[in-house]
């Protein structure tokens, strides 16, 4: 069984329900690019703070070089005035590791790879 009052509540229309009926019936507003505009903007928007990051995180990663590199060759030293000479890199197996060069090309790999997958994930 259905409620009399709800069918006749919509049945009833006053002018505003009428009014909102025409202008829905009606055709759609031109508006001569702008929302076409809004969207580009958007997008750049988007684009701008995608990119933010990984560029400033580069551009510190190259200010910062030079003074990391400094600081890895005083560990050494720093390592042996507190411990003496009981740890010292020279007994760590550093010929088995990897070169330089290749650690760099996997780190860069696998920042691309997730920049990638950020940008497939939007």
């Amino acid at each position: 069984m259905t409620s009399k009052i709800i069918n006749m509540a919509e049945r009833i229309k006053d002018k505003e329900d009428l009014a909102l009926e025409a202008l829905f019936r009606s055709d759609p507003v031109p508006d001569d690019g702008f929302t076409a505009s809004v969207m580009a903007q958007v997008r750049r928007t988007i684009w701008v703070r995608r990119l933010s990051m990984p560029i400033a995180v580069a551009i510190g990663a190259a200010i910062s070089a030079k003074p990391l590199i400094q600081a890895v060759t005083i560990v050494p030293g720093l390592l042996s005035s507190i411990f003496g000479s009981s740890v010292g890199f020279d007994r760590l197996p550093v010929d088995s590791l990897p070169q330089l060069s290749t650690m760099l090309i996997g780190a860069t790999l696998l920042m691309a790879v997730i920049m990638g997958s950020r940008i497939l994930e939007d």
